[in-house]
């Protein structure tokens, strides 16, 4: 530790970290632009320039380590003249149009003008233009006039989502902040470049224009789309949502969120909205009251377990319902008699204990992490945040392994990619058992070639290091041969000293099995729901064509059921419906999603429902009550929560699996979601459907990593 003296106070700081840092621990605020705590140190801006004892002109507080006995004053008239003439040079060419600036009101340059700029200008010269770019559908790129050159956009890039895809060009006053000869920005983190852009050049090109910042209401939500669970604040003005920012959260999600995240609330105001239930009549879809459509809903249901038995309805639910949903859609089905339900969708190996697969370890400990091995994961596309994480991890020196059927880009380097169809994934496992056993001295589970050259280098690799994590992707967890993989994976894990986990698929994959929203006592699982033969069905918040491992085969099953019932925010499952129940989506209901970490998060809706939409849970209720169901009192969504969700979920988290490992081969590909097609509301956003992810979906980007681009890192 060294000691400093700082505005007159003595302070205790770490040896080898800068003024800022130890300005930060005793609260004394130093302007900056180009700094953030989380990306690395540019000192490009100047705009952090402390009086520092026996330095004879002011030096920059981000990029000045503290040294022992060193004396800093940062408001004495050194350091503010200082301060003060970096930003007359800021201003010079600043296009100063704060009342049409989209960052008025949240502007660092705004805001630090006040207090540091001058009343009046001593530039006469024209201010020099940069022309407008065009970054793609999701940054706007229109005033870069505006830029002050932080490269704040630029690190970001580089450090955090791996992609160098913005970066400067030209010098002196030509010097601009542009994308790589034309292209656009397609990063799938790109939208938090918006957010630490301290001034109003890179702005939202959905919100653009909409609302000025002090009109919002801000209000605190969680994502529903991967199982990262990151916070957010919602902004609302008149009853819409307008915008969508990340709530800083260390343990969970940083101080970043994915676009998804970001610009899925567009889908809230899609065309496609139901907002009145509708029933098919004679072919045609009618809009009715409520009463009318939960009474046929009640009669049909009952009819159908009169003349065939409870055992022939079923429910197939999101694993992006919220715990509440899930909960109550799993009472109502086994009140009626039925363990029919499920939101295993996409999967094809159902075998399962009592216990709740999850990551294995916390999400913030995949940042110190020393060695990984990914099972059947295009991990940047599927849990972006998890994928930066781990990008953090390998920056510090961490050795990443893969185990997929194809080479992907996950912007970060990895030291070995083991290669095999998806229908030897499981020989493949097998050989890196064994080249584990053979280091070991244990004896593998099953017969593998230790000889394998990849599988040597990994396993060498997972029994070094100390903190070693196993995780299993979307592909694994959806593979014919899913408990074989969690076998060896487990049983590599306990030669190693590594973790076991799923990263998991959606934001209540953990909290659906919390829960009891899956088949037991001989109850179907999605799997046999999908290939048909029930009488009546309930999708709660489900589209089969899209959401099922075989889509078309799944509708087309699941139409020949005598009645069934989709409850969803949008007007969907059409043609095999015979009524549309309109449920809120997550921004209008309150509900509970538990991470893959075990993480258990609460939110409340942050507007009202849209039309005669309803939430979920009350729609669950009501229904219950209506089939005489016992144990649907509930008059609170805290009530329903309070049943529905144990003390200790802890508890309940494993990845134990008792499993014999079959290595046939077997046919098919596991079934995976696009990015932008992974739930309803990514589907209906229209600017993450313009990016290239969307236009791509089933194509791994070819973007030349940080390391390719600038020859070994930074």
């Amino acid at each position: 530790m060294v000691e400093i003296e700082l505005d007159g106070k003595k302070i205790e700081v770490q040896e080898g970290c800068m003024v800022m840092h130890a300005a930060e621990k005793a609260g004394t605020y130093i302007p900056h632009f180009c700094y953030h705590k989380k990306l690395s140190i540019a000192a490009n801006c100047r705009m952090c320039l402390v009086d520092v004892e026996k330095a004879p002109k002011p030096m920059p507080a981000c990029a000045t380590p503290v040294t022992q006995g060193m004396i800093v004053r940062t408001k004495s008239d050194k350091a503010v003249k200082a301060q003060k003439s970096v930003m007359e040079f800021l201003l010079i060419n600043h296009p100063l149009d704060c009342p049409i600036c989209d960052q008025g009101g949240e502007c660092q340059l705004q805001d630090l003008a006040v207090g540091y700029g001058g009343s009046t200008s001593r530039y006469e010269e024209e201010k020099r233009v940069v022309f407008h770019k065009d970054a793609g559908p999701l940054i706007s790129m229109e005033e870069m006039s505006r830029c002050i050159h932080c490269t704040r956009c630029v690190r970001f890039g580089q450090e955090v989502a791996g992609i160098m895809e913005l970066g400067m060009s030209h010098r002196g006053e030509h010097a601009e902040i542009e994308t790589f000869v034309g292209q656009s920005v397609d990063s799938e983190l790109s939208g938090n470049m918006i957010d630490i852009c301290p001034v109003g050049a890179l702005t939202s090109k959905p919100f653009r224009y909409q609302a000025r910042t002090w009109e919002l209401s801000r209000r605190k939500s969680v994502s529903p789309h991967d199982a990262t669970g990151a916070n957010l604040i919602v902004q609302v003005k008149n009853n819409k949502v307008l915008r969508v920012v990340p709530l800083e959260n260390e343990d969970v999600n940083e101080c970043w969120i994915a676009d998804r995240d970001r610009f899925s609330y567009e889908a809230l105001e899609s065309a496609d909205r139901l907002t009145t239930p509708m029933l098919k009549q004679g072919g045609e879809w009618k809009e009715v009251d409520w009463q009318t459509a939960l009474e046929y809903v009640a009669n049909g249901l009952q009819g159908v377990k009169a003349q065939h038995g409870a055992q022939a309805i079923g429910t197939l639910a999101s694993p992006h319902s919220t715990a509440e949903e899930l909960f109550l859609a799993a009472s109502l089905m086994r009140g009626l008699g039925s363990q029919n339900i499920d939101t295993r969708l996409r999967a094809a190996d159902f075998q399962h204990d009592a216990t709740t697969r999850w990551l294995g370890t916390s999400l913030a400990s995949l940042s110190t992490l020393q060695r990984v091995l990914v099972i059947g994961s295009n991990i940047r596309k599927d849990q972006p945040l998890m994928a930066q994480r781990l990008r953090q991890a390998v920056r510090n020196g961490a050795k990443l392994h893969a185990l997929n059927a194809q080479s992907y880009d996950w912007a970060m380097p990895v030291a070995n990619t083991l290669l095999a169809d998806a229908a030897h994934w499981v020989q493949a496992l097998a050989d890196v058992a064994a080249a584990v056993g053979a280091i070991t001295g244990a004896a593998a589970p099953v017969a593998g070639n230790a000889s394998n050259a990849q599988a040597q280098a990994i396993a060498k690799s997972l029994t070094g290091g100390e903190r070693k994590a196993i995780v299993l992707g979307n592909a694994a967890a959806h593979h014919a041969h899913a408990s074989s993989l969690l076998s060896l994976a487990n049983w590599i894990g306990a030669q190693t000293g590594a973790t076991v986990g799923y990263l998991g698929e959606a934001a209540n994959t953990v909290g659906a099995q919390v829960v009891g929203a899956l088949p037991v006592a001989g109850g179907l699982n999605a799997g046999q729901m999908l290939a048909g033969g029930l009488k009546a069905v309930v999708l709660l918040n489900t589209e089969p064509a899209v959401d099922a491992a075989n889509g078309a085969a799944a509708a087309q099953a699941i139409g020949q059921a005598e009645m069934v019932v989709t409850l969803s925010p949008f007007k969907t499952n059409l043609d095999i419906s015979d009524v549309l129940l309109p449920i809120s989506p997550f921004t209008e209901t309150a509900g509970t999603f538990i991470n893959t970490e075990g993480r258990v998060q609460s939110f409340h809706g942050v507007v009202k429902p849209l039309g005669e939409t309803r939430p979920a849970w009350k729609v669950l209720r009501v229904l219950g009550s209506m089939l005489h169901v016992s144990g649907f009192a509930f008059e609170t969504i805290d009530e329903v929560r309070a049943q529905a969700i144990p003390a200790n979920v802890a508890a309940l988290l494993s990845n134990a699996c008792s499993a014999n490992v079959d290595v046939s081969p077997v046919a098919g590909q596991p079934a995976t979601a696009a990015i932008y097609q992974l739930d309803s509301l990514v589907r209906r956003a229209p600017s993450l459907q313009l990016t290239a992810d969307a236009k791509q979906p089933a194509a791994d980007a070819k973007q030349p990593t940080v390391d390719a681009k600038l020859e070994g890192g930074l």
